[in-house]
């Protein structure tokens, strides 16, 4: 248990990063699942760049390798591409 008082205010605003973090990453999953779901061509290029943004904003933010985020927006775009 931390003794100081700088280190307990450091535990509580790792704790309130760790809940807003988890909040982000978990709103970006679903909405990468949902998108993966859709099968109407022109319903999926009107949410794509609503995904991407939430991609992009997790890599900004290092929540997120940048690898990773290009690697799912490509991912991504090449299932709205198959879509007919």
């Amino acid at each position: 248990m931390a003794h100081h008082k700088s280190s307990k205010k450091r535990i509580r605003q790792d704790e309130e990063k760790r809940l807003h973090n988890r909040y982000y990453k978990k709103s970006a999953r679903t909405a990468i699942k949902k998108f993966r779901d859709m099968t109407d061509k022109a319903e999926a290029e009107g949410f794509m760049p609503k995904v991407v943004s939430m991609i992009d904003k997790l890599a900004k933010k290092n929540q997120w390798h940048k690898n990773k985020a290009n690697n799912l927006k490509g991912k991504l775009a090449k299932h709205l591409a198959a879509l007919s």
